[in-house]
């Protein structure tokens, strides 16, 4: 049995273009984090897909249900290892990462790649789907955001394990929490470089947040964003 949650729902309303995919995970092997994958349905008929999560028979059933997988997309320079899975399975699909990804994982041809290419070049999925590059953080990440469903979707920028099972960051690594007001601190290289994205970002109207790690945003998410990295707003 899959232990695959898949949801496309929000609430009590449906959101038909946007999917996700829940799963356990342990970081380093020990620590509890769970792990999400996001798929998005173009207004095309093509889809985009996080890929942070494997790739079993629910969650590809239910992907190629939406349409032609068309981008698979990495978050950051960490979460790589079902990528080889997907594209094995698209292998069509274009490949978006960042350019130390690009750089590691030399078996596979990056289509893009965020850093390598010149700052605002396109990848096919914009304006629907938005992207900030956070070069300066430690993973080198990556926030979307897709205008449709007003989503802000992303990996390390910001964790919810409050309240997601049993581990021993959970209620402590949570936008609102101190440890996670640190964390946002200290994995910057260059905090005026971080001030500003963290600023272009809150200038997106999402009001959810969907991060690989922890429960969903569903209420007051720009709150929750702004919580998190409140040395930067002044």
């Amino acid at each position: 049995m899959s232990e695959t949650i898949i949801r496309q729902s929000r609430g009590l309303q449906l959101a038909p273009s946007l999917c996700i995919f829940s799963r356990p995970f342990k970081r380093f092997g020990i620590l509890p984090v769970g792990g999400r994958s996001t798929a998005i349905k173009l207004q095309n008929g093509d889809v985009w897909v996080l890929a942070s999560t494997t790739l079993d028979e629910p969650t590809k059933t239910k992907i190629d249900s939406m349409g032609n997988v068309k981008y698979i997309v990495s978050p950051d320079a960490e979460h790589d290892a079902f990528l080889n899975e997907f594209k094995s399975a698209y292998p069509d699909a274009k490949l978006i990462g960042v350019a130390p990804l690009a750089a590691k994982k030399t078996e596979l041809v990056f289509d893009g790649a965020y850093g390598r290419e010149p700052e605002g070049t396109a990848y096919g999925f914009e304006p629907e789907i938005e992207a900030r590059y956070f070069p300066e953080t430690v993973n080198h990440d990556v926030a979307f955001f897709h205008r449709e469903t007003k989503s802000l979707i992303q990996a390390d920028l910001l964790w919810n394990l409050k309240g997601s099972g049993p581990s021993m960051l959970s209620g402590i690594m949570s936008p609102y929490s101190g440890l996670h007001k640190q964390f946002a601190k200290f994995t910057s290289s260059d905090r005026a470089a971080t001030k500003i994205n963290v600023h272009k970002v809150a200038e997106w109207d999402f009001d959810m947040i969907i991060p690989c790690h922890g429960d969903v945003i569903e209420t007051e998410a720009k709150q929750a964003w702004k919580a998190a990295y409140e040395a930067y707003f002044d």
